[in-house]
């Protein structure tokens, strides 16, 4: 039982990660795009450690990539099983499944938050 709870706290980890690559390098940078660079501003001063978050975006998006290649390998690692009781097992097999969607879209949040962090910044300024 254990074990199911760390797994579970895998999952939200890195869905706590990879939204903060998105608040701290992509919103920005999509909201200034848009020509919407006083809202940047206000959310800056209203928010200030997504400053230092931006100033380390190369480690904040590193150690939450790690975060994901490791909770990939917790959910797709081999070996998982499900209880052999009916109901158990069911529980299981849902909260797999909501387990995976929740991982998808993490990385869909990183690779969002990897683009305009990264690629959209040299392509279009």
């Amino acid at each position: 039982m254990e074990k199911n709870l760390k797994l579970k706290k895998w999952g939200w980890l890195v869905l706590f990660a990879s939204t903060s690559t998105l608040l701290c390098c992509a919103l920005p940078i999509l909201l200034v795009s848009l020509g919407a660079g006083a809202v940047v501003a206000s959310f800056a001063t209203q928010v200030p450690f997504l400053v230092t978050l931006s100033m380390h975006k190369a480690w904040v998006f590193a150690g939450s990539g790690l975060m994901l290649l490791l909770g990939g390998w917790a959910l797709y690692r081999s070996g998982r099983i499900c209880p052999s009781d009916p109901d158990l097992g069911k529980l299981c097999d849902t909260a797999h499944k909501w387990n995976r969607r929740l991982y998808w879209v993490s990385v869909t949040i990183w690779c969002v938050g990897f683009f305009f962090a990264f690629i959209a910044v040299k392509m279009f300024y």
